[in-house]
Order: structure tokens, then C-alpha cells, then sequence
């Protein structure tokens, strides 16, 4: 089973709980898809086995072959080519490496050169196989490390934890439609339920069956608890607020190795979760 876990937006708690899951299945990947900051290495210290760059394609023009016939241009979909000063120019941040334009050029002046954007890093800690895409600073789209990342987490392990990056743009949309299920992590405020519901929606579109998961809990919240009821969304699960998970966390410790509760509930939570995918 491949498991993404979301949240609306950063310091939910999302990081937390796909690497507490992960840990606790003891066989299991771990995809960290939140390649702009990945952070699951910070908990998970695994043992680096494999480097190696993620490149994406962009297009290269021989100005002696072009013929400024602008084929190019009018075949870019994503307003990635201009025609300028007598040459094409292309905006790398824009060109989603289609191929369109060295199709569909008529004098063969178009190549396109790979252009280094990220790492994938591979390793193990135990029975978990961490997979982490980084994203190279200043590129301006992740997809292509997230596509990377997933393409190596393969179908032979009993659990495939991908932890999503924030928010609900492309990249999450990416990480979460390789997945078979989906767990949303929310905040008991106001605040935490409008960021649920913009990641229920992004699911939801996606045609995914999601569960939910409440951190940081002191008191149940009506509003999130109707949320759930009127969508007939399973809250698989309550992380109480507690100082010692927050301290464990801040010094980058799995907390279901190191506090006897959180253990148990993290177990519990895998049950639930077998339970609710049965």
C-alpha cells in the first residue's frame, strides 16, 4: 500500500507523522517528496547509499540551422519560447522539457541538453528504505525530483509512506496521486481546518480515499469535528499536544523509539489504518 500524508500547510505536523508511521512498520519506504526543504533524513539519519542528479531536458537552438520560421514558439504551450534579436531564447523556470519544440522544428535546430536540478539520495535505517529528492535552490518546479523519488519507491514493500510537501499547488498534487490512500493531518483550530479543507478538495478531485489524523489536540473542535461528520471522513486517529513530543521532535528523535506513548500510538494508528484499507 502507497500512503501519502498531507496537511494544508507547513508545522502540521505532517513530517511527524510519516516518519513515526514508517519507523513503526518497521518494512517500509519512506519518500520524502517535499524536495524544496526535505527534512525526513533529519529524523531518519539513514545510511547513504546512492547520490545521484535529477535532470530535467531544455532546448538548445543552432542559430545556423534556424530559420526564424518561429515553429517553435507557436508550438510551446506553456509560453516558454520567445523570439528575440533574430533567435529563440527560452525561459528555463517556464519549459516543462515536452519535446514539442524539437518535434516539430522543420530545419532539425532544435536539441535539447539536460540541465542538472536536484539529487535523489537512497538508504536504509533498518528495515526502512529512505528516499529523498532535493531540489537544487533557485529551480523553479520540484515536479520532476518528485517523479524521480517515486519512481524508485517500487511496489515490494508492505508500506510506502510519502510524505507530500505542504500546501495544495502541483507538487503535492504529484506526490499524492501515486499514492492508493491518503492521510490528512490537521490542526484542531480554525486556522487547521481551512487548510483541511483545501487538501480534502486536492483529494478529492484526485478521486482518493483519505482518512484524517488531529495533532496537537487539548480539547476536540467542533467545527473540524463536523468537517469529518458531514463528509464521512474516518479521523483515524488524535495526537494529544504534549511538551515531551515537541522537545523530542526539536532534537530531531523519532518519538516512537524514545517515549513509550507515542509508541502505542503509533501502532495503534497502523492498525487503523490496515483496518481501514481492508
Amino acid at each position: 500500500m502507497k500512503l501519502a500524508v498531507l496537511s494544508g500547510k507547513g508545522g502540521a505536523g505532517k513530517t511527524f507523522v510519516a516518519v513515526n508511521l514508517a519507523v513503526t512498520a518497521k518494512q517500509a519506504v519512506y519518500v520524502d517528496c517535499d524536495v524544496e526543504e526535505p527534512n525526513g533524513r533529519l529524523f531518519l539519519k539513514p545510511e547513504i547509499e546512492t547520490v545521484t542528479p535529477v535532470s530535467t531536458l531544455l532546448p538548445e537552438f543552432d542559430t545556423s540551422r534556424c530559420n526564424g520560421c518561429r515553429a517553435c514558439v507557436n508550438a510551446c504551450r506553456f509560453h516558454a519560447l520567445v523570439y528575440l534579436k533574430e533567435r529563440p531564447m527560452v525561459f528555463p523556470e517556464v519549459c516543462h522539457a515536452c519535446g514539442a519544440c524539437s518535434m516539430v522544428c522543420p530545419h532539425d535546430a532544435v536539441r535539447e541538453v539536460p540541465h542538472p536540478i536536484g539529487t535523489l539520495e537512497q538508504g536504509h535505517r533498518g528495515g526502512v528504505r529512505v528516499i529523498t529528492g532535493i531540489l537544487n535552490p533557485g529551480e523553479a518546479s520540484g515536479v520532476p525530483v518528485i517523479r524521480a523519488a517515486l519512481a524508485q519507491s517500487g511496489n515490494a514493500a508492505p508500506l510506502t509512506v510519502i510524505d507530500c510537501p505542504p500546501g495544495s499547488a502541483c507538487p503535492v498534487l504529484e506526490s499524492a496521486a501515486a499514492a492508493d490512500r491518503c492521510l490528512l493531518v490537521a490542526e484542531p483550530t480554525a486556522f487547521g481546518l481551512h487548510n483541511l479543507d483545501m487538501v480534502y478538495r486536492l483529494v478529492t478531485l484526485l478521486g482518493k480515499p483519505c482518512g484524517v489524523i488531529i495533532n496537537k489536540e487539548t480539547e476536540p473542535y467542533a467545527p473540524l469535528e463536523a468537517f469529518c461528520r458531514d463528509r464521512n471522513l474516518p479521523i483515524l486517529g488524535r495526537i494529544p499536544y504534549q511538551p515531551q513530543l515537541a522537545q523530542q521532535t526539536a532534537r530531531g528523535e523519532v518519538a516512537c523509539e524514545t517515549v513509550p506513548a507515542a509508541s502505542q500510538l503509533f501502532s495503534t494508528l497502523l492498525n487503523r489504518i490496515a483496518g481501514w484499507c481492508t
